[in-house]
């Protein structure tokens, strides 16, 4: 009935395991099969369910709090699309494509849907976002790396929120209470190599030299010194810098990119810099394919 194209997913998890394209139904049972079969051994559960799949879409998402009074309002959206393997890569926020129109609609959709299933704490629901509609895609129930630019754009401590509603706290502001200010990108830097499909790189951090300055913000678990290990997700840390404008946090971001300083491993530091100055981002004309299209 959803004609081809479809997506098959795991319904146990993300990240892009158990996930398959079927581009026709010749395909469909080898690669139904073959998704059962990660999913179960990256997730210990082998459901999986099938979605239309949208051929030119933008990851857009929409944090969620969410009290135990009954108290919910959103912090509106994070762009998403810059993705390897299905796993983001770069988010900014807001979003370069949605009108204030379309930001109200997909915040207040977000809102109905945290209240539909009784939710409390820190959330993000997640949509795919092609010519001006925009589909549910899931909710993570839990505070996401990039919820750091987020944290820029509204003033508010996601963290400290999640803790207060944790402990049975009221919401202390309310939806009309909340505006966007300014402009945020987030960088995530992998220990992996980008011209080798991004494949994993171990090793010790020989030098770690951090950026600073106006604007500029690092969430990481490393020092000069440490090892990088094969048992974990290779992320060393989160770039993130905040301006009055994109125009100043993307300059923001080049200046940091230039500053932070890691030798040891290969990391994805030269790859956020092609995205951070392509012509393609820089206009906002972009989609979860960028990286097949240009790098």
């Amino acid at each position: 009935k959803l004609g081809f194209p479809v997506l098959i997913k795991a319904s146990a998890g993300g990240g892009g395991k158990g996930m398959r394209i079927v581009k026709s139904g010749k395909g469909l049972e080898q690669q139904m099969k073959s998704a059962i079969s990660e999913a179960k051994s990256s997730f210990g559960n082998g459901s999986v369910f099938i979605e239309k799949y949208i051929t030119s879409p933008r990851h857009i998402e929409i944090q969620v709090l969410a009290d135990r009074h009954g108290n919910v309002v959103h912090l509106f959206e994070r762009e998403c699309s810059i993705q390897r393997r299905y796993q983001k890569v770069i988010e900014e926020a807001p979003s370069t494509v949605l009108t204030p129109e379309m930001r109200a609609k997909m915040g207040a959709d977000a809102v109905k849907i945290t209240r539909a299933c009784g939710y409390s704490g820190a959330g993000t629901v997640e949509f795919l976002y092609e010519n001006a509609h925009y589909y549910f895609l899931e909710m993570n129930t839990r505070l996401q790396v990039e919820h750091s630019v987020t944290e820029f754009i509204t003033g508010v401590d996601i963290v400290k929120e999640q803790i207060k509603i944790a402990r049975g706290d009221k919401l202390s502001f309310k939806q009309e209470d909340l505006s966007i200010k300014g402009h945020s990108v987030e960088a995530r830097i992998y220990a992996e190599d980008p011209c080798n499909s991004f494949f994993p790189d171990v090793g010790v951090l020989e030098v770690y030299r951090r950026p600073h300055g106006p604007g500029v913000r690092v969430d990481d678990g490393y020092e000069e010194g440490m090892e990088i290990p094969i048992y974990y997700d290779p992320l060393i840390s989160k770039l993130i810098t905040h301006g009055s404008s994109r125009k100043e946090a993307l300059a923001r971001m080049i200046n940091a990119i230039n500053e932070y300083i890691i030798s040891g491993v290969e990391t994805t530091l030269p790859f956020c810099k092609f995205v951070f100055e392509h012509p393609a981002f820089i206009s906002g004309n972009f989609d979860t394919h960028f990286i097949n299209k240009y790098f």
